[in-house]
């Protein structure tokens, strides 16, 4: 039967679990030393992957470990301890790391490998609370996550400890990712299909209007002209250039309000007259990213691509960067 609840109460036991997992995560800070940087270096020499380890919550912590490391730099499995007595062992090879997570450091499924894994020649990296455990004193390098208390008001659930190990998890997998010189590039590339893997891959190129779409007269067109290609082309704007393709300024919707707003005789204007000369322009090879930089830096709405050589060879708005999702 449920007890009546108690909000002042509740809301006591959510700040005195987050100032415990807190309390948890910075006590780590004192214990990082000789053992981390070993860890660190294992990896780093070996020549395969990083298979981790882990039952229960620590099982849990273990997959999301092996994520992480996977989509920084270091190639990494998760086995499930369980069925590694069943055929799965057959993932860890000699050139791979074990990354075996453990609080007690004497679970049983674990504990039962501990010897294979030895005569199969993986170095072993233990994540446990307790060092004198049976992972522990067979580990090759010890990353000690021990709590003083679980935030569990029974002190038994699993909820400081696995914090621990999950921070301690990404301490190691930023000091990895730091030592492999990995770049958000790399980061990118692993992570295509989402946000910042559109931001940091996609070029220019592949956003912007092109050939016929691109909105441009010559120099010498009349203001009239100018119009009826910037209407034709529902940029906002029109680059003027000349016979070569040289961009030569650029003609937007907000000059034509102003050039209007002057009550000036406009039949006899022609681009050049009204043009904006040296208009920013951005390679066609640039990233995507750099075109929303720019145009926040500048504050345009539209900018003009060019080749290697200055020649237009396209144009894009803000509304093309915002349907790719780069922006």
């Amino acid at each position: 039967m449920n007890a009546p609840f108690d909000a002042t109460h509740a809301l006591h036991l959510a700040c005195s679990t987050l100032e415990i997992e807190a309390a948890a995560v910075q006590a780590l800070k004192s214990r990082l030393g000789a053992e981390f940087v070993r860890a660190v270096q294992l990896v780093l020499a070996a020549g395969g992957h990083v298979a981790v380890m882990g039952m229960g919550k620590s099982g849990h912590v273990g997959r999301k470990l092996a994520a992480t490391l996977a989509s920084t730099g270091t190639p990494a499995i998760f086995v499930h301890p369980a069925e590694a007595s069943h055929g799965d062992l057959g993932m860890i090879r000699p050139q791979d790391v074990v990354l075996a997570i453990s609080n007690s450091g004497e679970s049983e499924e674990i504990t039962r490998l501990l010897p294979l894994i030895k005569r199969l020649g993986a170095p072993l990296i233990a994540m446990t609370g307790r060092a004198d455990s049976t992972l522990g004193r067979c580990a090759d390098v010890l990353l000690d996550s021990s709590v003083e208390r679980e935030a569990c008001p029974l002190n038994l659930a699993p909820t400081a400890s696995t914090t621990a190990q999950m921070a301690l998890g990404d301490a190691l997998a930023v000091a990895l990712l730091d030592a492999r010189g990995f770049k958000a590039e790399d980061f990118a590339r692993s992570h295509p299909g989402g946000a910042l893997g559109r931001r940091l891959l996609m070029r220019v190129q592949e956003l912007m209007r092109s050939g016929e779409a691109v909105p441009r007269v010559a120099p010498e067109a009349t203001l009239s002209e100018l119009m009826r290609e910037m209407t034709s082309k529902g940029l906002g704007a029109s680059a003027i250039a000349d016979a070569g393709g040289r961009v030569l300024g650029i003609f937007t919707d907000g000059d034509l309000r102003r050039l209007v707003e002057t009550g000036r005789d406009l039949r006899p204007l022609t681009a050049s007259a009204v043009m904006h000369p040296k208009p920013h322009c951005i390679a066609q090879d640039a990233l995507a990213a750099e075109a929303a930089a720019l145009m926040e830096q500048r504050r345009v709405t539209v900018l003009l691509a060019v080749d290697a050589a200055g020649r237009l060879v396209g144009a894009l708005n803000s509304n093309d960067l915002m349907r790719a999702k780069v922006i």
